[in-house]
């Protein structure tokens, strides 16, 4: 059922009310603070869903691909970008690297120093230290 924002014109009060679509603009609209009818509806802001696909592609610009081989900065920034895209739960070691490569660290020498995120994954595979969290 869709949410409506309103706006009372005699106290000012602010509210969303859930009206079917069979209802809306046919029953009046009552303030739920001074029960006046002189209301306004407000427009909401828009949410547009994307596909996971779609989400991570406005991230990880093609052109700029290359260029992250030479700057972990830059790669820090596009995996944290990635990773908040994903909304999903990463392993904390992930953070680590991240953060390491937003202060310049290569991933050569984050591999060195965190020898652990190389261990073999579950499935006797070796894991990608920045594909495989």
């Amino acid at each position: 059922m869709p949410v409506y924002d309103y706006r009372c014109l005699e106290c000012g009060n602010a509210f969303a009310l859930k009206i079917t679509y069979e209802d809306y603009g046919k029953k009046p609209v009552v303030c739920p603070r001074c029960a006046s009818i002189e209301v306004t509806r407000r427009i909401s802001r828009v949410r547009i869903g994307h596909s996971e696909e779609e989400r991570l592609s406005q991230v990880a610009d093609p052109a700029q691909m290359d260029a992250l081989d030479d700057d972990p900065v830059a790669l820090g920034g596009m995996l944290r970008k990635m990773k908040n895209q994903m909304g999903e739960e990463i392993a904390p070691e992930f953070d680590d690297v991240v953060d390491r490569l937003e202060k310049g660290q290569t991933p050569e020498q984050i591999e060195r120093e965190m020898p652990e995120i190389n261990d073999e994954s579950p499935g006797g595979a070796e894991p990608d230290a920045f594909t495989d969290f």
